[in-house]
């Protein structure tokens, strides 16, 4: 997401910055699918609780808990233990998705 500030939607972004936004999200999107071989791509850009823009990519699944219906509030969240996050770490490195912050904490 652009690193812009006092931009809580998309709609507030400039021409240009939109158009990346987008061209990103589409390109991490077809890598994110081919990583965790998904079904369907969720994008989200929700941010009622946490207004700054941000852009939520979900890989789903039939077999989900939550299918069809959205992840939020289904079930308790968990977080990854440190084999988990090196298990996404090496899925998107292999699909050329490199640098992201990922770690238990976050």
């Amino acid at each position: 997401v652009p690193e812009r500030p006092d931009v809580r939607d998309t709609i507030d972004l400039s021409e240009p910055d939109h158009q990346t936004l987008w061209a990103e999200s589409r390109a991490f999107g077809i890598g994110i699918m081919r990583a965790f071989a998904g079904e369907k791509l969720n994008v989200a850009s929700l941010g009622n609780m946490t207004p700054q823009l941000h852009v939520h990519h979900v890989v789903r699944y039939a077999a989900d808990p939550a299918w069809p219906g959205p992840i939020w509030g289904k079930l308790p969240l968990m977080a990854y233990d440190a084999a988990g996050v090196e298990a996404v770490r090496s899925k998107l490195a292999a699909a050329g998705i490199e640098g992201f912050i990922l770690s238990p904490d976050a």
